[in-house]
């Protein structure tokens, strides 16, 4: 019976950790694709924190109830706290900077009529 306990949970954890590889693969495919600093910031960070967490649970699957599994619970903790903090830390900064949110569809529709609006008062 532990056998099967113990396959199981080693197919859970390798779904998890596929699902963690997945999510990151996602992410490196958006950094390419997208138009400026603050999409492709976002698509980092998602592939972050979602490719690291799955990939760290499924770690800790694998690892049992043992001090590795301690040391990666405070790993992914610090991941979880960390990441949005240096995401909003570099979002700032290229504010700073003088960048500027790219606008598609609706939104550069109404940076247009706005500025319509303010070249005719």
């Amino acid at each position: 019976m532990s056998e099967v306990l113990e396959v199981v949970r080693e197919v859970i954890a390798w779904i998890l950790i596929s699902a963690g590889g997945f999510f990151f693969i996602v992410s490196a495919i958006g950094i390419n694709r997208m138009p400026d600093v603050f999409t492709r910031l976002h698509a980092a960070s998602v592939g972050e924190t979602f490719g690291s967490g799955l990939m760290l649970v499924g770690m800790i699957v694998m690892a049992g109830f043992t001090l590795v599994t301690a040391k990666l619970v405070l790993l992914l903790l610090f991941l979880w706290f960390m990441g949005p903090v240096a995401t909003h830390a570099i979002a700032r900064a290229a504010l700073q900077a003088g960048e500027r949110p790219t606008l598609t569809g609706i939104d550069a529709k109404a940076e247009k009529d706005v500025r319509k609006l303010e070249e005719g008062q």
